[in-house]
């Protein structure tokens, strides 16, 4: 009896020794489970934040911070592209402190530019900037990040075409290009080496001679503001050089710009593939012009100007919203018709950048007078932008939106 006791008492304790054993091993595999799955989705989201920061983050709104450490990109000297209306060092600007300014957004980082990677995305496609000078200011800005990032031995070409520039990076098959159309629309100004000093005529209704050119582009960039800021211009009905074309002297308008922009916006959305191309359009560059925005005396602009505004929400008196208003609404007409366009509003970024422009630094075309030199605010350039420099936070946000798309 004692001895069949002392095995039921054996017995027991095995059992409860297995049954302990097997309770703890099953808290332990569900501990385990509980905390790969944890650590399993925070991998997940560690791996989807940078594709979803980009939407969530507001990458226009921030600040600019000195940063002599990472900035700047690339060396002004170094990029064989540079053209010499933005090449501010090499017209003899000393201070070179516009160069190390960094674009910090409020709630994120900007992606660093990665020029492999966007060639890369690049590859057997197209990008096509359409616009003025300052399209062509973000054009070279855009060839200077990418021949720094990418080794010398890779076979690059650069071929005038028209009135086209054109890029070609041979061994991505990549092509990026830049379009000379001020208007968008047809002009008599519209021959990229011969357009200056013309009393301006727009034919606002005629697109398809420029937009042949893009149609088989897969990223098209636009920009159109900065030629529409005369006091008054021509408007044509009919072709250039028909006996019964019809022409209308305007003064400063909107009207002129809106028409222009509902002929773009109609050729748009009739020609363009929405599986295969897609479209941007740069807000105003905004120019430094008027020193008493700044707290400057009357008649000062962007001349010796080295530091940025950093009074949050800035805006100059030349800024014309307006003007911004008008693209807006037609980017949001084309939604409603299906076709999606991004519009990068790099407009208040830009505005603190009075220090950014060539000023008195580039080659200027025709030699200033005597009176000019005497006063170097009266032939200051504040409207293009030194490069290295403020175009190149303008293409770190495409980048951001094209690596995104």
């Amino acid at each position: 009896m004692a001895r069949t006791q002392k095995l039921v008492l054996e017995t027991w304790k095995i059992r409860y020794n297995f049954h302990s054993i097997a309770v703890l091993l099953l808290i332990a595999i569900v501990i385990a489970v509980v905390y790969l799955k944890g650590d399993s989705q925070g991998f997940v989201e560690q791996q989807k934040t940078p594709d979803e920061s980009i939407p969530r983050c507001d990458l226009f709104s921030g600040k600019w911070v000195y940063d002599n450490i990472t900035y700047p990109l690339y060396k002004e000297n170094q990029c064989s592209f540079m053209e010499l209306d933005f090449a501010c060092e090499k017209f003899c600007r000393k201070d070179l402190n516009y160069q190390k300014w960094r674009w910090q957004p409020h709630n994120c980082d900007l992606p660093r530019f990665n020029a492999t990677a966007l060639l890369e995305k690049l590859r057997g496609k197209k990008l096509v900037f359409v616009g003025d000078s300052l399209n062509r200011n973000q054009w070279v800005s855009m060839l200077c990040l990418i021949e720094s990032s990418i080794p010398s031995w890779s076979s690059k070409s650069l071929i005038w075409k028209g009135n086209s520039i054109v890029f070609k990076a041979t061994d991505y098959n990549a092509t990026i290009q830049f379009y000379w159309s001020p208007f968008l629309v047809e002009s008599n100004c519209d021959e990229i080496k011969d357009h200056k000093g013309r009393a301006r005529i727009i034919r606002f209704n005629a697109i398809e001679k420029h937009a042949r050119q893009w149609t088989d582009a897969d990223m098209l960039i636009f920009d159109s503001f900065v030629w529409w800021l005369e006091p008054k211009m021509t408007l044509l009905w009919g072709s250039f050089g028909s006996s019964d074309a019809i022409y209308k002297e305007v003064g400063k308008s909107y009207r002129p710009y809106e028409m222009a922009l509902n002929t773009w916006s109609d050729w748009l959305e009739i020609h363009i593939n929405r599986s295969r191309t897609k479209l941007f359009f740069m807000s105003l560059s905004p120019h430094h012009r008027v020193g008493e925005d700044w707290g400057r005396d009357k008649g000062r602009n962007c001349y010796s100007e080295t530091e940025p505004i950093l009074k949050d929400g800035y805006r100059g008196s030349d800024t014309d919203g307006r003007m911004m208003q008008i693209v807006e609404s037609a980017i949001h007409e084309l939604e409603t018709r299906g076709l999606k366009i991004e519009y990068l509003n790099i407009t208040q970024l830009s505005d603190y950048r009075k220090d950014a422009h060539p000023s008195v630094y580039r080659k200027f075309w025709v030699p200033p007078t005597e009176e000019q030199l005497a006063n170097p605010n009266s032939y200051s350039d504040c409207v293009h932008w030194c490069l290295p420099g403020v175009p190149d936070v303008w293409n770190m946000i495409l980048y951001s939106y094209i690596m995104h798309s």
